[in-house]
């Protein structure tokens, strides 16, 4: 097996896997600012198993993401073997994530993602599924919890399996994207698996917050960047700033409308004038915040092609 996880420089910055969020084109511009490892967006297995050309359509990748890993969520193991043996020969990513952590209504009514932790005997079998019919590393995304089932439990019920790395997301099922994060759970894991890389998420939006939670959790081998690298995909390289320097660059409104010139670039390669619609999230994230942001974003939430952003921005 080659394992990319162990030949990543510590602290690891992860680009964290987002539905809707991280496509080809954000995971390219996470890269060429700082990510050093990032995520597809959610793909569901039972889609792969039934009809796998649109699914793997979504998990397709450039050369330069690497290294990419592919999550998949489910709920049958039969699935994953299956879908494990697709993705390693169709897509040739870097590594498999199994998601064990999504609280989304949709998800979590299938019976999928932090609904799985409860379920003990089902979540060995998914795991093993997936490690015994590929040879990338496997990973796992989990939650600090939910109802009586804690990480910590969890990963007693499945350490012997040959997986390679756990993102934690710091807060629980119930305290969804908004309750407290606790990164001690993942030091606690790190206790129970030295050998395999645990990664916190949940919560980092800022360089400092990065610091802090490195400086109060040692034993985290790194972080998993989610929603603080919407419209600050610089995060990453910032980050290492502040854990190098003790500082770190700002960018201004001209910076940044380079980044989002070069987004708007990548998606429409890759999505025509789908990308244009899909990428008006990510223009309003980016300039959040800037003098003048009301109205730019009014322009460019009705730009009908790239020559139109690109105008707009080059005029603002």
């Amino acid at each position: 097996m080659n394992n990319f996880w162990k030949k990543l420089n510590k602290p690891i910055l992860a680009l964290a896997p987002m539905a809707g969020i991280t496509d080809s084109a954000f995971r390219r511009i996470c890269r060429e600012n700082g990510a050093d490892v990032v995520y597809s967006e959610m793909a569901s297995a039972t889609a792969l198993f039934y009809n796998p050309k649109h699914t793997l359509e979504l998990v397709k990748f450039e050369k330069k993401e690497r290294p990419y890993v592919v999550q998949l969520f489910g709920k049958e193991p039969s699935h994953f073997a299956v879908v494990a043996k697709i993705i390693s020969e169709k897509i040739k990513p870097d590594g498999i994530d199994i998601n064990f952590g999504c609280p989304a209504k949709k998800v979590f009514g299938h019976g999928s993602g932090c609904a799985l932790m409860p379920q003990k005997k089902l979540a060995r079998e998914i795991i093993q599924a997936v490690c015994e019919n590929t040879d990338l590393p496997v990973s796992i995304k989990i939650r600090a919890g939910i109802k009586n089932m804690d990480a910590i439990k969890f990963i007693k019920n499945i350490k012997d399996l040959p997986y390679s790395a756990i993102m934690i997301h710091g807060r629980t099922y119930e305290g969804s994207f908004s309750g407290s994060v606790d990164f001690s759970i993942c030091e606690e894991v790190k206790k129970i698996v030295p050998d395999k890389i645990v990664l916190g998420n949940g919560g980092i939006m800022t360089p400092e917050d990065a610091l802090k939670t490195l400086n109060e959790y040692p034993l985290l081998d790194g972080l998993g960047i989610a929603r603080g690298a919407w419209g600050r995909p610089f995060i990453f390289e910032q980050i290492k700033e502040m854990i190098n320097d003790g500082k770190y660059s700002e960018y201004d409104l001209k910076k940044i409308k380079k980044i989002m010139i070069r987004h708007a670039e990548l998606i429409y390669k890759n999505k025509g004038k789908k990308g244009l619609f899909e990428i008006r999230k990510h223009m309003c994230w980016y300039i959040k915040g800037f003098p003048g942001a009301a109205e730019l974003r009014k322009k460019l939430v009705i730009a009908k092609n790239l020559k139109e952003i690109k105008g707009i921005l080059k005029c603002a």
